[in-house]
């Protein structure tokens, strides 16, 4: 009787044990967080569109503007050294890449002190940056807001844990305090995935945007050491 007693008692604990064990899904877990965590984590979704698109439309931009043909300079130096002007002007036309474009503000003023050269193509350069930079910021933006908003949420469904057990005549109901730091915890996560892309996008794009502006500054050097060199 005691043998059986026992096999019985192990039963039912195991019973209880399957019994407390359940699943919680991701969709579960966000819609049980209220209005409040469903807020945050749309303000945390939309965020996550807005670098993703960032990010991609930067990455086609500046492969573009990166596309030089390598027998570019080449050319645009025997067009200058035979007084081609119009034909150098033609050549930066066609090639309509930011490199192509610093080269044809420095043919413009061929024939003025090489300093004013130097000085047009510098301002020229400052434009094809900003340009290459554009809504970059953005990206920087959103990897250090993201998490902020998600701890925001954590602080809300804390709050709103407090207060439930606040509520409940003092006594404390684990099932309730568990679900809502669950809750709070989800925004904590969905910020910090989001910071995460947002950051690791815009280190991508400044190293991307980095290696045009080293193109440019090369082409314009040679171009400028070209100019310089005695006839």
């Amino acid at each position: 009787m005691i043998l059986l007693s026992n096999i019985q008692d192990e039963v039912e604990a195991l019973t209880e044990g399957e019994q407390v064990e359940k699943t919680l899904s991701i969709i579960e877990l966000i819609t049980s967080g209220g209005s409040s965590g469903m807020v945050i984590i749309l303000i945390l979704f939309l965020l996550l569109i807005m670098a993703t698109y960032i990010y991609f439309e930067r990455i086609f931009a500046i492969k573009a503007a990166s596309k030089v043909d390598s027998n570019f300079m080449n050319q645009i130096k025997d067009h200058v050294s035979h007084g081609k002007i119009d034909s150098a002007q033609m050549l930066c036309a066609q090639q309509n890449s930011p490199v192509s474009r610093l080269i044809a503000k420095g043919i413009t003023r061929i024939g003025k002190p090489l300093e004013d050269i130097n000085t047009a193509i510098e301002n020229a350069g400052r434009l094809e940056i900003y340009s290459l930079e554009k809504n970059v910021s953005i990206l920087a933006t959103i990897s250090g807001v993201a998490p902020m908003i998600g701890f925001l949420g954590t602080v809300v469904g804390m709050i709103l844990s407090i207060f439930e057990l606040a509520n409940a005549g003092g006594t404390i109901q684990m099932d309730v305090l568990a679900s809502g730091l669950y809750t709070a915890m989800t925004t904590t996560v969905g910020g910090l995935i989001v910071g995460i892309i947002a950051y690791v996008a815009y280190n991508h794009v400044v190293v991307r945007t980095n290696k045009v502006v080293y193109q440019m500054e090369a082409n314009s050097v040679e171009f400028l050491d070209h100019l310089n060199e005695p006839i």
